[in-house]
């Protein structure tokens, strides 16, 4: 009965819980994470020459690396000088691609030093357009030797491209990279595709080992609100995420199917699905992923593919690659959301009435649940001073004072946890929406109505994050409140401006979501208002007709 006892008490706790869960997971995410990414992202930006300026050396000739156990494949490690030869030629272009989504330059060591996206939604407000990589940050495709003296000699050595000007908008093209060292030659054979893709063949003659790196991640877009860092994808499906600042200390993979590099909207990605590939992963100086992949028998064949996650895009090139696009802790519920989401989009053809529609939807399939949560509410109101009359009453003798409570909830039909229960199961549905509107790129430039141009991007002018307030603060005057405490009241009464005030800065699309969602709610909560007022006029009438 002492368990029974705790039941009301436990209702207020889980629902307070579960607000300030949330509230904490937005605030910790506003005010400390982001800090710390600002602070490093500024602290990278002052070293980044410093670290351009070395490149890792490679264990001496190892074995077969994907026939060696994994404790003793070699991986990239020690640092090696190559400052003079990386600052003279590090920005010369041997060739340049132009495919239908981008245009990718190749420098003299045969590494990608720019791709520049091409498509509209993919232009800045200046009117230029997106690049995916800094200047003197790890190229993608660089490549590095297991044997020392080569690799050092590979930094000062310029390839020979076979055409300088590669055009694939709209057929396949083939690009040849020869690097001519001392103790082997190294081929690079490309064929560029016209949706921006690309496939790699790379030999080395002599059996020299080497490893061929993706590159420090895309970097447009690495903000408090994502993660970015580098994912691996192994044989079995497993995904293995190292986010930027985590990388501690080196790791090697076997049977790995892709290895990418990626922000919020954009990644670098190295596959093969028909045959797997060894990956290291090496912890920069600022304990940032990067990630190599291992030749075998001199020679590595794979695809690569350097531009924004959109989902269309990576399913077209393989369904895996869909993997690319990292969820968090809800990605099994998130990623039928989006496919959700851009089924409805599909007829809709705009991504603002989409998310009105869907959240709609959403709101209808767990009415049921909503109901009895805000059915439970209204009888625990209800019920609220003969409860706190029993508490005074039995305040001695906590035992009676349980019975009494189970019995009144019992006669009346009341559930002391249905309140908040119902509100607990749908925050994985939130969150995975949440996760879903912000790494969606496809919300980029997506226009709504009116002053929203950008789902991506925050309300210019404000106005839905104060409807969002708004809304929720009169969700929060006609929802019955049983908290008896006055603390806890005044902390809900504030809920509305720091939700507000959070979401002033969050992109337009997840605001309008959550907009939505409280203009359905309230209407849900006006409805149950109305049967229970309505229920009582009938009790009212049966007590008088009694009495008659």
């Amino acid at each position: 009965m002492n368990n029974l006892n705790n039941n009301q008490g436990m209702q207020k706790r889980m629902l307070i819980m579960t607000l300030v869960v949330f509230v904490f997971f937005v605030a910790y995410e506003f005010l400390v994470l982001k800090p710390q990414k600002e602070a490093q992202a500024a602290k990278v930006a002052q070293e980044k020459s410093t670290q351009a300026n070395s490149a890792p050396q490679v264990v001496q000739n190892s074995a077969n690396p994907e026939s060696a156990p994994a404790s003793n494949i070699s991986s990239p490690s020690n640092i090696v000088d190559a400052l003079s030869t990386k600052a003279i030629i590090a920005n010369d272009i041997v060739s340049t691609v132009t495919t239908g989504k981008n245009i990718i330059q190749i420098d003299k060591l045969g590494r990608i030093a720019q791709v520049t996206l091409l498509e509209r939604q993919y232009i800045t407000e200046d009117g230029s357009h997106i690049k995916l990589f800094e200047a003197d940050q790890l190229r993608p495709l660089e490549v590095r030797f297991a044997d020392s003296t080569i690799n050092n000699e590979a930094f000062k050595v310029p390839v020979t491209a076979s055409s300088v000007i590669v055009d694939a908008t709209k057929d396949t093209q083939t690009l040849v990279l020869t690097q001519v060292l001392k103790d082997t030659v190294l081929t690079k054979t490309f064929t560029f595709y016209a949706d921006g893709h690309y496939d790699l063949k790379a030999k080395a003659t002599n059996n020299k080992q080497f490893f061929i790196t993706s590159g420090f991640r895309p970097n447009v877009l690495a903000d408090m609100y994502a993660d970015h860092g580098v994912i691996v994808k192994l044989v079995d499906g497993t995904l293995d995420v190292t986010v930027d600042g985590d990388s501690d200390k080196s790791k090697t993979y076997t049977g790995a199917k892709f290895l990418s590099a990626f922000d919020r909207y954009y990644t670098t990605v190295l596959y093969n699905f028909e045959k797997t590939f060894q990956v290291s992963l090496m912890p920069d100086k600022e304990s940032n992923p990067q990630g190599f992949i291992h030749s075998e028998n001199a020679s590595i064949s794979f695809s690569g593919y350097a531009g924004p996650k959109e989902h269309k895009t990576l399913t077209a090139l393989n369904p895996e690659l869909t993997d690319v696009i990292e969820y968090g802790w809800f990605t099994f519920i998130a990623n039928p959301m989006f496919l959700f989401l851009q089924f409805i989009q599909s007829y809709v053809g705009n991504w603002g009435w989409t998310i009105v529609i869907a959240t709609i939807l959403i709101k209808l399939v767990l009415y049921p649940l909503s109901y009895k949560g805000m059915v439970s509410m209204q009888k625990l109101k209800e019920l609220a001073p003969k409860i706190k009359d029993i508490q005074a009453k039995y305040k001695d003798d906590k035992q009676k004072q349980s019975a009494h409570m189970m019995e009144l909830y019992k006669k009346h039909g009341a559930n002391p946890m249905g309140g908040c229960l119902p509100l607990v199961m749908q925050i994985p549905v939130f969150f995975a929406i949440y996760r879903v509107l912000l790494n969606a790129i496809e919300l980029k430039g997506a226009e709504w109505i009116f002053w929203i141009h950008d789902l991506a991007e925050m309300d210019p002018y404000f106005v839905l994050p104060v409807l969002m307030g708004a809304t929720m603060f009169l969700q929060q005057k006609i929802t019955p409140n049983t908290l008896q405490d006055e603390t806890q009241r005044k902390i809900f009464q504030f809920l509305p401006v720091i939700f507000t005030f959070f979401f002033l800065w969050f992109p337009a699309g997840l605001t309008l979501y959550w907009f939505i969602n409280n203009l359905f709610t309230i209407a849900q909560q006006f409805y149950i208002n109305k049967l229970f007022e309505k229920r009582k006029t009938v009790e009212v009438e049966e007590k008088k007709l009694a009495k008659k």
